[in-house]
């Protein structure tokens, strides 16, 4: 059927640069996250490292759909979390339109961070005919 990876992304995001960021243009959180994703970011003690990985993440998604920033709003790729904690990738708007052309189906994601480096690693599944 030619099923298998359309896409790869990955990015790296500084978490100090991320810290700097929100503290200068506070908007840019609303701008660029999901209510869901601001409310899981700010219970941390430290949201920077976890808005950081999560921009690392739509980078990321951005890179595996070949487009790069502006190619889709940041708002329209959203992080979520199972009830395992396994992170996924909820994505809709024009991110949904570019991965429906390249027949992507199904996402993968993973994520890490520590206090100084936050990455993330997509593979976008589907029909790799379209491609």
């Amino acid at each position: 059927m030619g099923f298998g990876v359309v896409g790869i992304g990955t990015d790296l995001v500084e978490v100090e640069r991320m810290r700097e960021l929100l503290a200068r243009r506070p908007r840019f959180v609303d701008r660029v996250f999901t209510a869901g994703e601001r409310q899981y970011c700010e219970a941390a003690v430290n949201p920077s490292e976890r808005f950081a990985v999560r921009f690392a993440a739509k980078e990321a998604v951005l890179k595996a759909l070949g487009v790069g920033l502006g190619g889709a709003d940041f708002a329209d790729i959203e992080v979520v979390r199972a009830e395992s904690g396994k992170p996924d990738l909820k994505i809709t708007g024009r991110a949904a339109a570019l991965a429906e052309e390249l027949g992507i189906f199904r996402w993968m994601v993973t994520m890490s961070h520590s206090e100084t480096m936050a990455q993330a690693f997509v593979v976008a599944l589907g029909d790799d005919r379209l491609a």
